[in-house]
């Protein structure tokens, strides 16, 4: 398969990194991926960002800038261990409500058990649940949130479009993701860390290269941050923007429904 990104026509459906497969047989090898990475998540977006991920996560929570107020209702897809909702949850002085939904049992696991530590339970739902097609009623949320979990949905036309439907009127998507580094130097030396470094990492931390592998290639195969952009329209999203971060190894896309 080739190693070029993907477009705003698609691709991510049937691209397991590098690897071409089946038609509807990238969710369970993702989902494996989780499963053997759940315990120790925060340590894998440590070992893939240089630890930058909580720096980025924070500038979404101020971009969100959640109000604080009882009512407000927030959706994070694909944040099983609870990393962006307790952060919503916080920065709304514990008013807000946020349902973490995410296809993976074993995430989620590790989000409730987290949650009843920091005495955040009464705060949240739990819903184990897919991302293309969400159980909730339209007009649900006042925000959708996804942090890093975008490209490991394999029909993300069919999430966008969900995530649409279950925001109010005057609701936001925020969507955080490993992007295209726009700096020449920065993106060899980036190239550099993932390939060579990044797996080596992973194996020595959890006993398993492959899932850092594939985390690594499925970064470089995801769309840039303007045919992301353009995703994001063809959804229905008006005012769509993005934010690089650190010269493009993240953006932060934001869209609203209007």
């Amino acid at each position: 398969m080739s190693e070029s990104r993907t477009s705003a026509e698609g691709g991510m459906e049937t691209s397991y990194g590098f690897r071409e497969v089946a038609d509807g047989e990238k969710q369970g090898l993702v989902n494996e991926v989780f499963h053997k990475v759940a315990k120790r998540y925060d340590i894998m977006n440590d070992v893939m960002s240089v630890g930058m991920h909580r720096v980025w996560k924070d500038a979404m929570i101020t971009a969100l800038n959640p109000r604080k107020e009882p009512g407000y209702k927030v959706l994070d897809v694909a944040g099983g261990t609870g990393d962006i909702a307790f952060r919503i949850i916080e920065a709304s002085n514990r008013q807000a409500h946020a349902t973490v939904l995410d296809i993976n049992g074993s995430m989620l696991a590790v989000g409730a058990e987290r949650a009843a530590k920091k005495k955040l339970s009464d705060n949240l739902t739990f819903v184990e649940a897919n991302a293309e097609e969400l159980p909730f009623e339209p007009n649900s949320f006042d925000a959708y949130t996804i942090a890093f979990g975008i490209r490991n949905v394999p029909r993300i036309d069919v999430a966008l479009s969900e995530a649409y439907r279950v925001l109010k009127r005057g609701g936001r998507l925020l969507v955080l993701e490993f992007s295209e580094v726009d700096m020449p130097l920065l993106d060899r030396i980036y190239d550099s860390w993932s390939f060579n470094a990044i797996p080596k990492f992973g194996k020595a931390i959890t006993g398993e290269s492959e899932p850092y592998q594939y985390l690594v290639e499925s970064i470089r195969k995801f769309p840039n941050q303007e045919n992301f952009a353009e995703m994001i329209r063809k959804a229905g999203f008006s005012r769509v923007t993005f934010t690089n971060y650190t010269g493009g190894i993240a953006a932060l896309h934001s869209g609203w429904k209007l």
